[in-house]
């Protein structure tokens, strides 16, 4: 996937970023490169290769550090709400913003 200027102008555009001429270029050929190692990466047959749940337990087994899923903190639902503009069954209300 290669990209051209009228993508750099687009993502600019998006992020509200005002890039000089010399910076598009530059950031052309940065995102450019960056896809061409994507390219590289996914073209690395791992098929029979296992994901890792940690980096080291490529070349040791690690016991992973898991904490029991309790509930720690209590219910203040009530005291939370108490700074809501406007709120109804224990919900906020906010305006609608999507169309």
């Amino acid at each position: 996937m290669a990209l051209n200027d009228q993508d750099i102008a687009r993502i600019a555009n998006l992020a509200r970023l005002e890039l000089s001429p010399g910076e598009s270029e530059r950031m052309l050929a940065q995102l450019n490169n960056f896809f061409g190692i994507v390219e590289k990466m996914q073209a690395v047959d791992t098929s029979g290769v296992s994901p890792l749940s940690h980096p080291v337990a490529a070349i040791q087994d690690i016991a992973l550090r898991l904490r029991d899923d309790l509930v720690s903190e209590p219910n203040n639902r009530e005291a939370n709400m108490q700074n809501a503009p406007a709120a109804d069954k224990g919900m906020f209300l906010v305006p609608k913003v999507i169309e």
